[in-house]
C-alpha cells in the first residue's frame, strides 16, 4: 500500500529501505535465466559473486551463492555461459543494493539453446520476418559497403581483402564492434542502425568468424533480427561457416556461408566483367557481322533478278502485247463501225421511204388548215374556206368548193 507522506512528514530512509525489503521478501524464489558476465571466486571465500546479465536488454543483476552451489557446475560454468538460476531475490538494506541468493545453478546445454532457438524462429517466422517477399536485391556495384565485424578479426580481413582483389575501387565504412559475450548484440544493433542511417552506404555485411553454438547466440538474438528486419538497406549475413545457420541468415537479404564468400557475393570481379564486356562486345559484333552480310547477300540477289539487271527488258516484253491488243482494238472497233454504218444506211432508205416527203415526191399533196392542221377528211373543210396545199417541191393556196352540196341539188 502507498504510504502516507508530505514535505512536513518524511519518512527516514532507514525506513524506506525496510519497507523496499518487506515487498522484495514477499516475491519469493524465481527461477532466472542469463549470462555470466563476472565470476569471482575468492580463494578461501565461502561466498561466489557472479552477475547475470540479459544481453537482449542490456540489464544485470547481481548474483551471491555459496561455494558448495558454485562447485557443483564450476567445471562446466565459466564467464560468458548462459544459465539458469533458482534464486530468491534480497534486499541488502545499509546499502540499499538488490541481489539474487542462488539456490541452484544449471547451465544452459545446447540442446535446449537450439530447441528454444526453434521456438523464437517459429514465431518470427509466423510474423512474416523471413518472407522471401521481403528480401531486397543487392546493387549490381555499390559504392560504400558497411561492415559489421570483430576489431582486427579473420572476418573483417576475408571481406575486406577479397572485395578489393575483386573490384579494387570498392570503399568500406567499417564499424568494429563485439561479436560475442555480453555487449555483442547491443552493439552490433547500434552499428547495424547507424549504417543504416547513412544514405551513401548501399549495402551493410554483417561478418563474424566460426565459432560453437554458444559464440554464435548473438547471431540469434530477437532484438538484432528485428533491428535487421527494419533496415532499409540490403543485409549480408555472412556469420561463421556454411553448417552455423543463426536466426540473421533467416531474415537477412542475402545470406553468404562463409565473410569471404560474402566479399563474392557483394561487389563483381573486375576480371569477370572485363571478359564478360569483351565476350557481349565480340557477340554483338558477330550478330551485327551476320545480320550486314545476310542483308547483302540479299541485296545481291535482288540486283541478279532479270528485271533489275535490265529493268526495260519488262516494257519491251509487254510492248509486243500491247502491239497485238491495239491491232485487235482497231480491227474490232472498225468491223463495229462498218456494221453500224450499213445498218444506218438501210434504216435511212425505210426511212427516206416511208417518209412523207416520198409520198409527196409520188405526186400527193397534204391539206392544211390556216392553223397548220392536216386534212384528214372532208366534212373538216368549210366552203370557201382557204386551205393551204403541200407538195414534194413546194406549196400553193387552194379554195374549197361546195362540190358535195351542188351534187345533191
Amino acid at each position: 500500500m502507498a504510504l502516507s507522506t508530505s514535505p512536513d512528514a518524511p519518512i527516514p530512509v532507514g525506513q524506506v529501505s525496510r519497507l523496499i525489503g518487506g515487498w522484495i521478501d514477499r516475491l519469493g524464489a524465481v527461477w532466472v535465466e542469463g549470462q555470466i558476465t563476472q565470476l569471482s571466486r575468492r580463494p578461501g571465500a565461502g561466498v561466489v559473486f557472479l552477475t547475470l546479465r540479459d544481453p537482449s536488454h542490456d540489464i544485470s543483476l547481481s548474483v551471491t551463492c555459496y561455494r558448495a552451489v558454485f562447485d557443483r557446475v564450476a567445471d562446466v560454468v565459466a564467464e560468458g555461459a548462459r544459465v539458469v538460476v533458482h534464486a530468491k531475490p534480497e534486499w541488502y538494506a545499509p546499502r540499499g543494493s538488490l541481489s539474487l541468493r542462488a539456490a541452484e545453478i544449471r547451465p544452459v546445454g545446447v540442446g535446449e539453446l537450439l530447441a528454444r532457438l526453434e521456438q523464437l524462429k517459429k514465431s518470427l517466422a509466423r510474423e512474416g520476418l523471413f518472407d522471401a517477399e521481403r528480401k531486397r536485391p543487392l546493387p549490381f556495384l555499390p559504392q560504400l559497403i558497411g561492415l559489421v565485424c570483430g576489431r582486427a578479426s579473420a572476418a573483417e580481413r576475408d571481406v575486406l581483402e577479397n572485395a578489393r582483389h575483386r573490384w579494387p575501387a570498392v570503399r568500406f565504412e567499417v564499424r568494429n564492434v563485439p561479436v560475442q559475450g555480453v555487449h555483442a548484440v547491443p552493439k552490433v544493433i547500434e552499428a547495424v542502425r547507424e549504417l543504416d542511417a547513412l544514405d551513401e552506404v548501399d549495402v551493410i555485411v554483417v561478418a563474424r568468424g566460426g565459432g560453437s553454438v554458444e559464440d554464435l547466440l548473438p547471431f540469434s538474438d530477437e532484438q538484432l533480427v528485428r533491428a535487421v528486419a527494419a533496415c532499409r538497406t540490403p543485409v549480408v549475413s555472412a556469420i561463421g561457416h556454411e553448417p552455423d545457420s543463426p536466426l540473421l541468415d533467416l531474415v537477412a537479404d542475402l545470406r553468404a556461408s562463409t565473410p569471404t564468400d560474402a566479399a563474392k557475393r557483394v561487389v563483381p570481379d573486375v576480371g569477370e566483367e572485363l571478359a564478360r564486356v569483351e565476350q557481349l562486345g565480340g557477340r554483338a559484333l558477330r550478330a551485327v557481322t551476320s545480320l550486314l552480310d545476310r542483308e547483302e547477300r540479299g541485296l545481291a540477289a535482288v540486283r541478279a533478278r532479270p528485271c533489275m539487271e535490265r529493268p526495260q527488258r519488262m516494257v519491251d516484253e509487254r510492248e509486243e502485247q500491247v502491239e497485238g491488243l491495239l491491232g485487235r482494238a482497231r480491227r474490232t472497233f472498225g468491223h463495229l463501225l462498218d456494221r453500224a454504218d450499213s445498218e444506218l444506211s438501210h434504216t435511212h432508205a425505210r426511212v427516206v421511204a416511208l417518209s412523207p416527203a416520198a409520198t409527196l415526191r409520188r405526186g400527193y399533196a397534204v391539206l392544211q388548215h390556216a392553223d397548220g392542221s392536216v386534212v384528214r377528211a372532208a366534212d373538216e373543210v368549210a366552203a370557201d374556206e382557204e386551205l393551204r396545199a403541200r407538195v414534194a417541191e413546194g406549196e400553193f393556196t387552194v379554195r374549197a368548193v361546195a362540190y358535195a352540196a351542188e351534187e345533191e341539188a
